[in-house]
């Protein structure tokens, strides 16, 4: 049998290297411009040759960047080793050939079904594997080969095509798993490659393809998925320019679910202040983030105009000196907010035990 180590140029061709085995897989970073990785590349093919219980990959960083990040690599070479499940077990750094053979020894004799009990894919029916992997990314091109090394003309055109259209897609080769080939057959009743499914929806093969480029439905099509969710510092960021004054508290006006919302609730009320609020009870991610993000580690938590003010505490200061609406950097507060629970505060957030801060 030929030994083949996998071009990999997608997280789903990753995935299902990883899952189409009981055993280890180790994925090599490298790139053309860098000798010592280049020249692990021929390690590689020889380590493979000698240990047929692991699967082996490489992915050409200058074609795949995004998969350096998925890695956790920030340099070349770089090896990571993963289970059946695609959880990195280890990685290793560097042009150590030594080094890499012992890993690959070492890490081929852990028993990967021990780690894997209870959450493989392994008793997966043939339709929930098909489902799976048609929905694994918004824009997913089954052919033959990789979009590095399209295996006919037809995968070829379709890999252009989604270039061309500057569309953000992954692959997946279906001569690696004839299961896979047979069956998207029958699960789309679609009989010939390339296939191109968009958020889970078959388009079509080849000539689909092409005409929806000709008629501008193609690229209706790619610009209708929705944009990867954003960063949590940037939905921080949001939240706090959500509206004017913003309170992140415990609960809401109606219902403060500790002492020191309820507080600063009352307090803002009294000032006739315009606020709105976010209940981080509810959203344990905003909750943990802004104390980070603000580098304050109690709630609740004021902001004005996208800046903190500050807690129970020093809202309660600046109000007893006339000095809060200044601070807020608003002149009346006849603005209303909309964020969660649109009151005249900004938004309720976390817990702590320090003065000024709900008890976690």
């Amino acid at each position: 049998m030929t030994v083949v180590v996998a071009e990999i140029a997608s997280a789903a061709e990753l995935q299902a290297l990883c899952s189409g085995h009981a055993g280890l897989t180790a994925v090599l970073l490298w790139a053309p411009w860098h000798p010592p990785s280049a020249h692990l590349t021929k390690v590689l093919d020889a380590i493979a040759a000698k240990e047929t219980n692991v699967r082996f990959g490489k992915v050409n960083t200058d074609v795949c960047s995004t998969m350096a990040e998925k890695m956790g690599a920030n340099q070349v070479p770089f090896v990571a080793f993963f289970d059946r499940k695609g959880n990195k077990l280890d990685s290793l750094a560097g042009a150590d050939p030594p080094k890499l053979v012992e890993m690959v020894k070492r890490l081929a004799a852990r028993p990967m079904d021990v780690a894997c009990a209870g959450s493989c894919t392994a008793g997966e029916d043939t339709n929930a594997k098909l489902k799976r992997l048609v929905n694994f990314s918004p824009v997913m091109l089954f052919m033959k080969g990789s979009k590095i090394e399209p295996f006919c003309k037809f995968s070829k055109q379709a890999v252009a095509l989604l270039n061309e259209s500057e569309a953000d897609y992954s692959t997946f080769d279906i001569l690696q798993d004839n299961d896979v080939r047979e069956g998207l057959k029958e699960y789309s009743n679609w009989k010939t490659y390339p296939q191109l499914y968009i958020q889970g929806e078959l388009m079509g093969g080849i000539d689909v393809m092409k005409e929806m480029n000709d008629d501008g439905s193609l690229k209706e099509a790619l610009s209708a998925i929705p944009a990867e969710d954003q960063t949590l510092e940037d939905r921080l960021k949001s939240l706090i320019n959500q509206a004017p004054v913003m309170l992140f508290m415990k609960g809401n006006p109606e219902e403060p679910r500790c002492g020191f919302s309820r507080k600063i609730v009352e307090l803002l009320k009294e000032q006739n202040l315009t606020f709105s609020t976010f209940d981080i009870l509810g959203d344990n991610d905003v909750r943990e983030g802004l104390k980070t993000f603000s580098n304050w580690q109690t709630f609740p938590q004021l902001y004005g105009s996208g800046k903190l003010v500050g807690g129970l505490d020093i809202v309660k200061e600046l109000a007893e000196e006339g000095a809060l609406t200044e601070e807020l950097g608003i002149k009346g507060a006849k603005e209303i907010g909309e964020g969660t629970g649109g009151y005249g505060a900004k938004a309720a957030a976390e817990s702590c035990s320090a003065p000024g801060g709900c008890a976690k």
